[in-house]
């Protein structure tokens, strides 16, 4: 069966990019370390390692929509202006998912 010519690791890559970007947007303070990114992936079934999830944060921050702390073996992400643009549809960051057009 053909797969359609579709790239599906990078399909994964921005997805897991924009359930990043919604899961720290969800947090009071806009923060998760990568150990509880890791759980919400899965949550999703993107179950991959921490390298892989580092990563994914590593992009976000180069297109300044997380910026990042490290803690011993954790990376911390903290949503920035132009993450919550993307989210609320303002712009688009390459590389990561469209979100879904608001519900009314």
């Amino acid at each position: 069966m053909s797969n359609l010519g579709i790239d599906w690791a990078k399909v994964r890559r921005e997805r897991a990019r924009l359930i990043i970007l919604k899961a720290l947007a969800e947090q009071t303070n806009g923060t998760l370390d990568s150990s509880m990114i890791e759980e919400i992936l899965a949550v999703f079934t993107i179950r991959e390692e921490r390298v892989w999830i580092h990563e994914q944060m590593e992009y976000l921050e180069r297109r300044e929509a997380v910026n990042l702390t490290s803690a011993g073996s954790v990376k911390i992400a903290t949503l920035t202006k132009v993450g919550r643009r993307h989210l609320d549809r303002d712009i688009a960051i390459e590389g990561v998912t469209r979100p879904s057009e608001p519900e009314n």
